[in-house]
């Protein structure tokens, strides 16, 4: 394993010194390896360590491209402020103004040594009563309210998925998914040795029944993966006659469903796919988009008779939740901290979009007016890897459309905005920049 870090630094400090400059291709990773002398798994790695640290794009098909850290003033003082800084569009993690203080104050108690000491014994994959409880309240929704005796809890809702589906797929088994994807199912996916099956959507949300279908009859699938609400990276939520047709199609086929709602909060009115399909569907949820990333929980709620199973996985993959963390989330939704930051977030979420509006309005943009991202498919002749580049020589993260093709031979002109964690006047100015950046071209982008 260092090994390729080690390499992976020397390319770093290339990027970090000019000798590799923005938008410079990588050579292949056979031709990599061979110069390197490695092995080409490898010289996989170091290419997927330098996406991971953000210091280049892959894009199947076209190659690697370096996206450099934009050049600083020469001469500027440390204690200047810093007008270039790198605005991270990326990250998707809501924050409103006093988080902090209001989670702060609520964990107070459990400072006690007493009760610290007990919230310190690690976590069951079942939790605790009073976490059930909460997070049954929680989720619930009219027409639809999880049992208590079906929820279990993982580190996070990533931690949850990775669980349903290692209780229900065998390495080598298939898994539908719509054919842009969450990039970490993907990642999850190739850790479980589990091959996802692009499914071709049709504008209503979700899977087409006839693409299920016609997928199934080719090898069968062994579970469908799903964000029906606040699609990512669409931002398109499921109509309720769509929810209805595939739940019958799931239904006739017997194939499993691992539902996704980790964006569900900012748009209450739908019902869940669950709902549909209670004996077949997995609900996946946590607090990291509602709450803070970093003390968080992930949710499962799990069909009757498949408890034992998913709760198995949990164990055996050391998902589970830990136990300060599920006693924290306790008293922030015991205590209506959590409604109250959804309220605030939902509120935050319009203002952002508003700022999409006025600086990408004339683009073709795809988003949802209670999303914090929006799937910007770009103006020819643009491409998704050169303009993440150029994006990259001015400052700005985002992320290429390939993060989340699952099919390798369709690679979207497109990029992803996350909307959420910039501070709005930077993101204001990052919105400016990225619409001169588009209507330039890519011979006026400098980059």
């Amino acid at each position: 394993m260092g090994d390729f870090r080690a390499i992976a630094d020397r390319i770093a400090a290339d990027i970090a010194s000019g000798r590799l400059r923005a938008g410079q291709q990588l050579p292949p990773q056979r031709w990599f390896a061979r110069r390197h002398r490695i092995a080409p798994s490898t010289a996989g790695r170091v290419y997927s360590e330098l996406v991971r640290r953000g210091l280049v794009v892959g894009e199947v098909g076209r190659g690697t491209f370096v996206r450099a850290a934009p050049e600083t003033a020469q001469g500027r003082a440390l204690i200047e402020e810093a007008t270039a800084a790198p605005v991270n569009l990326e990250l998707n993690y809501p924050v409103v103004a006093g988080q902090s203080e209001l989670l702060g104050h609520a964990l107070t108690p459990l400072l006690r040594p007493d009760v610290l000491g007990e919230a310190l014994r690690p976590g069951a994959a079942t939790g605790t009563p009073a976490a059930r409880e909460a997070a049954a309240r929680l989720l619930a929704l009219p027409g639809w309210r999880p049992g208590p005796d079906r929820l279990l809890f993982t580190g996070n809702a990533r931690q949850a998925i990775a669980a349903a589906l290692a209780s229900l797929v065998r390495p080598g088994g298939r898994v539908g998914v719509e054919e842009l994807t969450y990039p970490l199912v993907k990642e999850v996916a190739a850790r479980l040795g589990v091959v996802l099956v692009p499914l071709a959507g049709d504008g209503e949300g979700g899977v087409p029944p006839d693409a299920l279908r016609a997928a199934h009859r080719a090898a069968p699938l062994s579970a469908l993966y799903l964000q029906p609400t606040l699609h990512n990276p669409t931002s398109v939520t499921m109509t309720d006659a769509r929810k209805r047709e595939l739940a019958r199609a799931v239904a006739d086929l017997d194939i499993p469903v691992v539902e996704d709602r980790i964006w569900s909060f900012l748009h209450p009115d739908p019902a869940p796919f669950a709902a549909h399909a209670p004996s077949l569907t997995h609900v996946v949820d946590g607090l990291s988009k509602r709450v803070a990333p970093g003390l968080t929980v992930g949710f499962l709620v799990v069909p009757q008779g498949r408890v034992e199973a998913v709760a198995a996985a949990v164990r055996s993959g050391g998902w589970s939740a830990a136990g300060f963390a599920l006693e924290a989330a306790v008293r922030w939704v015991e205590e209506g901290i959590v409604a109250r930051l959804v309220e605030e977030k939902r509120a935050d979420v319009t203002r952002r979009q508003a700022l999409l509006a006025e600086h990408l309005g004339a683009f073709s943009v795809r988003t949802d007016p209670r999303a914090y991202f929006a799937w910007w498919e770009l103006p020819a002749p643009w491409r998704a890897d050169t303009f993440t580049a150029a994006a990259a020589a001015h400052g700005i993260a985002v992320t290429p459309g390939t993060a989340f093709a699952v099919d390798p031979h369709r690679t979207p002109d497109a990029v992803r905005l996350g909307l959420a964690s910039a501070p709005e006047g930077e993101l204001a100015r990052a919105l400016r920049t990225l619409a001169g950046l588009a209507a330039g071209g890519p011979s006026g982008s400098g980059g």
